[in-house]
């Protein structure tokens, strides 16, 4: 039997709106209105063709209901400036990866959450206390996706359709998740994870514009510390000079930059000079000569390493999570490898297992 809210996930992951799914299966819109609303089902066969439309499995659509998750609770970066059924599609793959993270926790012991919300106005504060926190000293922060998932933060791929959504987070029902847009640069990509790791820390109502604004400040006080800045770097650096500390601080050159002059070693004419020569070089769209890989997930791969060895494959974790591999693929597109060739035909064995970071 078809429940109604599935077919509205399913619809709103596929960014489609009721009447195009309704000139799919051959139906009215209102039909779909009515589906979706429960007033009536389905005729015989049409679940299986909505299926088809959707992409989803039938057992996905015929499924209990999957968890909520309100657009205003998750953090969007510029969410004034996305389209709606991009947003909406990808909240619905943020409540795919709940259900995901779900079965996770059911066959893995995972880190438990360590994230601290603060709800003190200052970014900068708040990135040195979680550095402290976390023991990171005053040096370059190690893997950022790594060091998330050690502390409880589910980190997943931002399916490529949302890619105009960039990166996101939200909070649910106790554990902090994040989603990183694949297809950014390697600098780009741990900025962003400190971005949303601001958005988790910084967890106070505010207007999203100036939420924005916190979470770039606490990105950038959690990646350059302003310790570990002013010990290193000279005053009034040249882009030479800029060039050579980006890459001890694993960070983009204009990120760099930025932080200088916000930490008083760059006067607004110096900050000028440095900008117009970096874009000059090109490093304002790229990152010539930069770190030459994003970060994957170690949790992650230790999850699928661990399935294969025990007879599961991907094939077998998306039949379970009732998803098509591609749609499981999309979670996971650049954070971890998970095309093992053929089927396993080894019986699988249950059991809690711990995963070590």
């Amino acid at each position: 039997m078809l429940t109604p809210s599935r077919l509205v996930l399913a619809r709103k992951r596929r960014g489609l709106t009721a009447a195009e799914v309704a000139r799919a299966v051959g139906v009215s819109a209102s039909s779909i209105g009515d589906y979706e609303h429960g007033r009536r089902r389905p005729a015989a066969g049409k679940t299986a063709a909505l299926a088809e439309a959707l992409g989803f499995p039938v057992e996905f659509l015929e499924a209990p209901d999957e968890a909520e998750l309100p657009c205003e609770a998750v953090a969007f970066r510029a969410a004034a400036r996305v389209p709606v059924p991009r947003r909406d599609a990808a909240v619905a793959a943020g409540r795919l990866a709940i259900g995901f993270n779900r079965w996770l926790e059911r066959t893995f012991t995972l880190p438990v959450p360590d994230v601290p919300t603060v709800e003190h106005p200052d970014p900068e504060t708040a990135a040195t206390m979680v550095r402290g926190r976390w023991g990171l000293g005053s040096g370059p922060a190690p893997t950022m996706v790594h060091l998330l998932e050690a502390h409880g933060v589910r980190v997943f791929s931002l399916p490529v359709d949302c890619a105009d959504v960039d990166a996101f987070s939200f909070w649910h029902a106790g554990t902090p998740f994040v989603f990183l847009n694949p297809t950014t640069s390697a600098e780009r990509g741990r900025f962003d994870a400190a971005h949303e790791l601001g958005h988790l820390v910084l967890h106070a109502n505010i207007r999203p514009e100036d939420a924005e604004r916190q979470a770039n400040t606490f990105a950038g006080a959690f990646l350059m510390p302003r310790a570990g800045v002013l010990a290193s770097v000279p005053r009034g650096p040249v882009t030479e000079q800029v060039l050579t500390h980006r890459t001890h601080w694993r960070v983009s050159a204009l990120a760099l930059t930025y932080r200088l002059r916000d930490l008083g070693l760059l006067t607004a004419d110096q900050y000028g000079v440095v900008c117009a020569d970096l874009s000059r070089r090109g490093y304002r769209l790229a990152e010539p000569d930069g770190l030459t890989a994003r970060e994957g997930s170690l949790l992650l791969s230790k999850v699928f390493r661990t399935l294969r060895d025990r007879g599961t494959s991907p094939q077998q974790v998306a039949r379970e999570l009732l998803l098509d591999p591609a749609e499981l693929n999309t979670l996971l597109f650049g954070l971890v490898v998970t095309a093992l060739p053929g089927e396993s035909q080894a019986t699988t064995r249950r059991g809690r297992l711990t995963l070590v970071l």
